[in-house]
This record gives structure tokens, sequence and C-alpha cells, in this order.
């Protein structure tokens, strides 16, 4: 038993070397970072006394006497980005959920076409996606043109402001939220759904009482792989959102561009860092907790 023990860890320690290389190392740096200072120029202090200076900065800011009053600026970007992202989520599941039950019901070439079509936009860079809906939600665009005719209560403005932001993530996004639908509703046995429907179900009741508790592990897993980049998207809020819509991307790359704060931006990283573990953590517990015994 010893020896099979000591060689499955053999077996681990070139896997467990990477992971500590390439993952530990550098957040265990910039944990360390986030307790220091800039320096008078820019960059790190490392001379510096280790502190949660940088931290107290997300809450409190000094003012000109050397009180210590709150500040709700950060606070307002947390909040907008968790919004944001639950929001984003929401969406791709009520736009992810009848395309991947509709792509599960087709014949084996469709369902490949389909696949084809759902990953096709990956095949371009994000930064070319965001500024094609630049060109489709502009002032002057064709979009913008139809709303303002239906619309009689004034201007659409739709670039520029929290919808936009929410249409690029959701866009973005949605293929997270169509896949892992997919691979559930493809396993899914349709007999259950005949089976409701004779013993007196309406659809509706079907699809919530039979569809929905099974479809429910590729709900949680297409919700994390949605919620979890949207936290961390900076080029859809600085693009669609015209800076008028920060999100905590859009901050930690102010700190470790233009700002050259690299304390203050680490800081602002592992605090978003550990809002993901926690959404994942409570996932997991959730899922454990329904999970039968």
């Amino acid at each position: 038993m010893q020896s099979a023990a000591v060689r499955q860890l053999v077996l681990l320690l070139p896997a467990l070397g990477v992971i500590v290389l390439l993952i530990g190392v550098p957040l265990g740096l910039m944990g360390w970072v986030s307790l220091l200072e800039k320096s008078a120029s820019a960059g790190v202090d490392w001379q510096a006394s280790p502190g949660a200076g940088n931290y107290l900065r997300l809450v409190w800011e000094e003012d000109f006497d050397g009180r210590m009053i709150l500040n709700p600026t950060y606070l307002v970007i947390f909040l907008r980005s968790v919004l944001q992202a639950a929001v984003t989520t929401l969406l791709c599941l009520v736009l992810g959920l009848p395309v991947a039950l509709w792509m599960a019901g087709l014949t084996r070439t469709g369902r490949m076409v389909m696949l084809l079509l759902v990953t096709i936009p990956f095949w371009t860079n994000l930064l070319v996606r965001n500024y094609a809906w630049l060109i489709i939600l502009r002032e002057d665009g064709w979009t913008t043109a139809v709303l303002n005719r239906l619309w009689p209560f004034g201007p659409v403005q739709l670039l520029y402001n929290d919808a936009a932001v929410a249409i690029g993530l959701t866009y973005s996004f949605l293929p997270f939220m169509i896949l892992p639908l997919y691979s559930v509703f493809e396993k899914f046995d349709w007999r259950l759904i005949e089976a409701a429907l004779d013993l007196g179900a309406t659809r509706r009741r079907a699809l919530r009482r039979v569809v929905l508790p099974l479809a429910l592990p590729g709900i949680v897993a297409g919700s994390l792989l949605v919620f979890i980049p949207c936290l961390g998207a900076f080029v859809t809020p600085a693009l669609l959102g015209g800076g008028k819509t920060a999100m905590l991307g859009n901050v930690i790359q102010a700190q470790f561009g233009p700002a050259r704060n690299w304390p203050f931006g680490a800081a602002v990283s592992i605090v978003l860092l550990a809002i993901m573990l926690a959404v994942m953590t409570a996932m997991a517990l959730w899922r454990s907790r329904r999970a039968p015994r």
C-alpha cells in the first residue's frame, strides 16, 4: 500500500510542480505586492513595510485634514460588476436554454451544424466583435433608427450605458451557456416528457418539473462559466460603456496601465479572486447538499 501511495505521489509531482510554478507563485507574488506601496515614480516600492493600506483604500480615503472618510466609488464599481455579471448570466440562461433544447432535438447533422455556428464567434477576436457592436448600436445606426421609430417617448440611446455592456457581454458569453446545456440535453430521455404529458402535465409544468431539474447540472456549469469571466471583463465595458460603466476589470487595467499603481491593482485583483472563490464555493456547497446520499 505504501509503495502504491509513493508511486502515485511521484506521478503527481510533475503536475503539482507545474501548478505551483504557474499558478501558486504568481498568485503569491500578487498577494505580496498588494501589501506594499507604490514607488515614487511607478511600480512597486519593494522596501516598503507590508500593510493593508491598499485594501483600506477600497472603502476609505484620507480627507484634507487627515481623517479617514468613506469612499463609495469602488463599492459602487464592485456592486455594478456583480449586478452586471448576474444580469448577463440570467440573459444567457434565458436565451441559451431554448436554443440548447432545440439543438438537442435535431438530427445528428443538424446538431453538428449548430455546434459549428455556436462556436464560430470564437474564431474572431473579442475586440473585433465588440467593435462590430459599436457599429450596430451607434446613434446613426439602423438599430437605433428602428427603435426611435417604434419608441414614442424620445430618442433611444443604445451606446455607452449599462444596457450596451449587457448586450455585449451576453453576446460574448452566450456560447458558454449553450454548450453545457446542450451536453446535458443531448443525453436527455425524451420519453420522460411524453410520460409527463400522458399523466396530464401541461407543457409548462413538464418543463418546470421534468426538464429544468434534469438540466440543473448544465445550468450550474453554464452560470459559472458566464458569471466568473463577466466579473473580470474589461474590453466590453471599456468600448460599449464608453468609460461610464467601469467594472472591476477596468479598474485593474487602469491601475496596471495609466495609473501605474501596481500594489493597488494587485489588491483589487485579490478581492476579485476572493469573490470568484466565494461564488464557486457557494455553488459547490449547494450542489453537495442537493446530491443524493
